[in-house]
């Protein structure tokens, strides 16, 4: 597949060396001829100096063919045109762009355009390293509202059913890892031993949901 990057920076250049490797054909577009020095003696794809949302440069990164596209330059605004441009004018299939601001990638991500919110995901990551399993995130959205975690239970729980742990804790149990297999359950699932629960909550709550969790319930949860 050719795949065309906007942007050489760290993450471009990371990105275009990693499909190398992988065997598709890269084309990475920058403003700055510099900035390819990044891509070391290794890289064999094209090199297009322009911008990264102007129609003859993209023409000349092969975009026509291009099966995908990433936007991963240090502006939200030039990523996002860009994507749009991608997607819009010349219908790459896959199309993905990096934004900062966690806001506005809420609202691309509704125009279709599926984006890398760069702060929260690396909070994540930073918080995934620092504390315990299963208390950081394993997913947020767009806007950082809604966190999806992997919820520990104190064995208290064991036997009690799902619609008591999302009253206690104010959460929506998305599934359950059981035996190494995904259940959707219903709210009169009987939680088993060994069940590893992810549960959907607001990003505020995580510590009070977690804290919930940890502790034997209530006899009139």
């Amino acid at each position: 597949m050719h795949v065309v990057i906007m942007g050489c920076g760290r993450v471009g250049a990371s990105l275009a060396a990693a499909l190398e490797r992988l065997d598709h054909g890269v084309a990475v577009i920058d403003r700055d001829q510099e900035a390819f020095r990044r891509l070391g003696t290794d890289f064999h794809g094209q090199q297009v100096v322009g911008m990264g949302f102007d129609r003859d440069v993209l023409t000349e990164a092969g975009i026509e063919r291009a099966g995908a596209f990433a936007a991963v330059s240090s502006g939200d605004n030039s990523n996002i045109i860009s994507a749009r441009v991608a997607r819009e004018l010349f219908s790459v299939e896959h199309v993905v762009a990096r934004i900062y601001d966690h806001k506005r990638a809420a609202v691309y991500e509704r125009l279709g355009i599926p984006t890398i919110a760069t702060v929260p995901w690396t909070t994540d990551r930073f918080l995934r390293t620092l504390l315990p399993d299963g208390v950081a995130t394993s997913w947020r959205d767009p806007t950082g509202t809604v966190a999806l975690l992997q919820l520990p239970l104190h064995e208290g729980w064991i036997g009690r059913s799902v619609r008591d742990i999302e009253r206690a804790a104010d959460v929506r149990v998305a599934f359950v890892m059981r035996f190494g297999t995904g259940v959707l359950p219903t709210a009169t699932t009987v939680i088993q031993a060994d069940d590893e629960m992810y549960v959907a909550a607001q990003s505020g709550t995580v510590g009070d949901v977690t804290a919930v969790a940890a502790r034997a319930p209530e006899e009139d949860d």
